[in-house]
């Protein structure tokens, strides 16, 4: 790899490159599902290519191929000078980057069982046990289970003076089960909804979660949905479980700070930013105890690396600190654009893309509200929301309405009913300078979400959230139906 990679930035410096990067990627890949008692599929795949980025006359060029040979290295270097080339006949501003030190280094994921080397009778037995428990419970329509694992292998080098190998596993499982009446499903999965629990790490994630020994819960409370009330609509106070509360944390605190959506360059596909680049430092966010941080470093998580895909390390950066706007997700390009350092943030979705701004593990630092228990036991009234179903957020990521799966009204400090259809909407700002309590570091954890979709062409990036339950207070629930 060193030789090849060298090679690709010869060529490009040879044709005209004020600056280059190459990445060359190697991946496999395997997934398996179950529905009802039967294999509804099995797929393995496997990818290996490299991608050239380039600055030529102040325009950056980008070409890619999944030939890895000395004739492609000059090939492809060549195309992407030509490409910046003819960029910068149009290009309306000089590209600038944040400088960064040449590293050469290795990194690892944590990994103890490659699931590469788990047999695939193994995989589907624990998946038929648990989806065998699901159906065993009367009222279930349908029992859904799925497994997907990834290796990557990656190389990165440049004209900085970088060559950093990195390789890590992934890991994700989860279960679903449907009870169905009068046309409507209602669903309950374990360990979350939107494809279960994903993980950087081995088959040893998988296995801790037990699938089966969760699965008959979770089809009951599927079944015991067909009969319980519909969520009121009513202005009152809402505690968000760990897993919902992550993924209020991606749509509505995480991708307003991504910093190319803030600068506007990404406006086309996924919207802009309700924040300016000079509310840094002053803006309200939320309430003095909201905490959030984005970070690189976190072991076993979905947002974590040894460096980012222009070669910038691994870092923990605040973006939230006691309810004030602390900093941003940016690149070397956005961050030099506001006098700033990268954060760290920019990958891409494989060997054929360029990289975007991305999310690493941005994160609800605990608070000192204790367990979930304590919490519930603290409030007098409101309502208790468990596990994405659904979300709407405007395209500035200002107003918002999340669906969950399941709920419980809190009277005197105690769950009561069990309520369908639950529903909260809110306006960002407003919504976290609510919040007036987190669980404790014990009830923290991170959830990983591997379908963050951004760019054009789309790119599908993997991701973490880490989170305790919170409260929030004066939330409109109930709505939407």
């Amino acid at each position: 790899m060193r030789e090849f990679t060298e090679s690709v930035l010869d060529a490009a410096r040879a044709a005209g490159a004020e600056y280059a990067d190459v990445r060359v990627l190697d991946t496999e890949s395997r997934s398996l599902a179950v529905r009802n008692g039967a294999t509804e599929g099995i797929e393995s795949g496997a990818s290996f290519g490299f991608g050239v980025r380039v600055i030529t006359g102040g325009a950056w060029g980008f070409a890619a191929s999944a030939e890895v040979t000395p004739e492609a290295a000059v090939r492809v270097a060549r195309q992407a000078v030509a490409i910046a080339k003819a960029s910068a006949t149009v290009g309306a501003h000089r590209v600038s980057l944040a400088d960064v030190a040449g590293f050469t280094d290795t990194w690892s994921g944590a990994c103890v069982i490659d699931p590469l080397t788990v047999s695939t009778e193994r995989c589907l037995e624990i998946l038929l046990a648990a989806d065998d428990a699901m159906r065993s419970v009367h009222g279930v329509s349908v029992a859904r289970g799925e497994m997907s694992f990834l290796r990557s292998r990656k190389t990165f080098a440049s004209t900085a003076g970088s060559f950093i190998e990195q390789s890590w596993v992934e890991s994700s499982a989860g279960i679903v089960a449907s009870a169905v009446a009068e046309g409507e499903a209602f669903n309950r999965s374990y360990p979350n909804s939107h494809g279960g629990g994903c993980y950087q790490g081995g088959w040893e994630t998988v296995a801790a979660l037990d699938l089966p020994g969760h699965a008959e819960r979770v089809a009951r409370e599927a079944v015991a949905l067909l009969s319980a009330p519909e969520c009121p609509s009513v202005t009152t106070t809402l505690i968000l479980d760990g897993s919902q509360l992550a993924l209020q944390v991606h749509e509505s605190i995480g991708h307003p700070l991504e910093l190319d959506r803030i600068l506007g360059d990404e406006a086309a596909f996924a919207g802009t930013s309700w924040v300016a680049a000079g509310d840094l430092g002053s803006l309200h966010y939320g309430s003095d105890i909201v905490n959030v941080t984005a970070d690189a470093t976190i072991p076993g998580s979905l947002g974590s690396f040894g460096y980012d895909d222009e070669g910038v390390p691994a870092q923990r950066v605040p973006l939230v600190r006691e309810g004030v706007l602390a900093g941003f997700l940016s690149s070397r390009e956005s961050a030099a654009a506001i006098g700033l350092t990268s954060s760290g943030a920019m990958r891409a979705d494989g060997w054929a893309r360029t990289p975007l701004i991305r999310m690493t593990t941005v994160s609800l630092e605990p608070g000192d509200a204790g367990s979930l228990e304590e919490l519930i036991a603290d409030t007098k009234k409101g309502v208790y929301f468990e596990t994405n179903d659904s979300w709407s957020i405007d395209d500035r990521r200002l107003n918002f309405q999340f669906g969950c799966e399941v709920a419980w009204e809190i009277e005197n400090g105690r769950l009561g009913r069990m309520v369908r259809h639950p529903n909260y909407t809110g306006i960002t700002p407003h919504f976290w300078g609510a919040c007036d309590a987190v669980c404790s570091r014990d009830a923290w954890r991170v959830w990983g979400l591997d379908n963050c979709g951004k760019g054009e062409p789309m790119q599908v990036a993997h991701v973490a959230h880490g989170a305790s339950p919170a409260r929030f207070r004066d939330v409109q629930v109930g709505v939407g139906r």
